[in-house]
């Protein structure tokens, strides 16, 4: 099999099988794999083992989920018996579990040495689904608004009840004792996980004026960010459930490049974080614009434009460094203290779904509409 090497430091990396699982993964700037057969799946998601980050895990339109390593791309095992898209997978915190779920709402569980699946559960339609920081606790966000938290393997389970309408998405707080969910009909609930009652709900003008799409918190979980189809991102502290600031893209959408009325009407927030090393927060918008907020004066200091919608962004940790991946199938580097662009990483023909980032920032893995899963070698002159 031919396989051939993109960057001299990686020419003697030995040559890597084809593989099909999912259509075709394949190792970029280590070694390009030969097209596996044609799939018509998109790849929905992907997740990193936390502990080691040497192992992958894959969710696709073709109802299959896949654990496979990352140096090589060697398949593991398939998480077998999904019956609808895979859009949601993940390891737990020790890397012991890993856990797959379906749009129809059926969550595996495999035990990640034996391989044998260990749990499953059929809840509603799946919005989100996360494992806890410390446990191995599930948690999940269905439709029907309700939030589950359940015990892996004995199945103990909790219900935190939201308003009648889909809980789009949540977060573990970094304490493990409460939740942050938000709500299609604009509202956001902190819940505490012991009690199962909501410590703070925001609704009306505290609340967003449409549905979340995403939510973070910052490394001690004081701050809060969400965000909304309203095209805001609030800033909510953890311990009062006050909005203590308010981030809008008019202060962005002041520069002309940023195209007619009719594309800021279908504008959202798609994904935000918060930098760990400065008071940054950083907000990617359908519209292509990442905005770098300074969280002490609550002002814009950078914004980046991207020629496509922004799908998802990630902070890389212990830098100011932001990965932001797009529509058009690109990931980029962005330095949030200068708004320059470091480098981008190219190879994907379709928009990028989903993408994970190794703890030390040398792989980026991600996956596309274009049926694939790609590992990116990160090399980057500024470090």
């Amino acid at each position: 099999m031919e396989s051939e090497s993109e960057s001299g430091a990686a020419a003697d990396t030995p040559p890597l099988e084809t593989l099909s699982f999912h259509g075709d993964e394949e190792i970029i700037e280590v070694v390009e794999l030969d097209p596996g057969p044609p799939d018509p799946a998109s790849v929905f998601c992907v997740s990193l083992d936390p502990k080691t980050n040497t192992l992958a895990v894959t969710g696709g339109e073709d109802d299959k989920a896949f654990v496979w390593r990352l140096s090589d791309g060697e398949l593991l095992f398939e998480c077998a018996g999904h019956k609808d898209s895979v859009t949601c997978a993940g390891f737990s915190h020790d890397s012991t579990l890993v856990a797959t779920g379906d749009m129809s709402g059926l969550l595996k569980v495999w035990q990640v040495d034996t391989k044998e699946e260990v749990w499953s559960f059929e809840a509603g339609d799946l919005e989100w689904m996360e494992w806890h920081p410390r446990a191995p606790v599930l948690l999940a966000g269905t439709a029907d608004g309700n939030t589950w938290m359940w015990k892996v393997p004995n199945g103990d389970c909790k219900t935190f009840q939201g308003p009648n309408c889909p809980a789009t998405c949540g977060r573990v707080l970094p304490d493990g004792k409460r939740a942050v969910v938000g709500y299609e009909d604009g509202t956001i609930r902190i819940w505490d996980l012991k009690q199962g009652s909501p410590i703070h709900v925001l609704k009306g003008t505290e609340g967003h004026q449409g549905p979340l799409t995403c939510v973070a918190a910052n490394q001690d979980g004081s701050l809060i960010l969400t965000g909304s189809v309203d095209c805001q991102a609030k800033l909510v502290s953890a311990t009062t459930g006050k909005v203590v600031g308010v981030f809008r893209p008019e202060t962005v959408a002041s520069q002309p490049s940023l195209g007619e009325g009719e594309e800021s009407e279908s504008n959202s927030v798609e994904s935000l974080g918060f930098c760990s090393v400065m008071p940054l927060a950083a907000v990617g918008y359908l519209d292509g614009t990442l905005a770098i907020y300074d969280l002490a004066t609550q002002t814009l200091r950078h914004q980046c434009q991207h020629q496509s919608g922004i799908v998802q962004l990630l902070w890389e940790a212990g830098t100011a460094v932001v990965y932001t991946c797009s529509l058009d199938g690109i990931v980029r580097l962005w330095d949030a203290r200068t708004g320059r662009l470091l480098t981008d990483y190219r190879g994907h023909t379709a928009e990028i779904l989903d993408f994970a980032l190794s703890k030390d920032a040398s792989l980026v893995v991600t996956t596309s509409g274009d049926h694939k899963a790609k590992v990116f070698c990160v090399q980057r002159p500024d470090r």
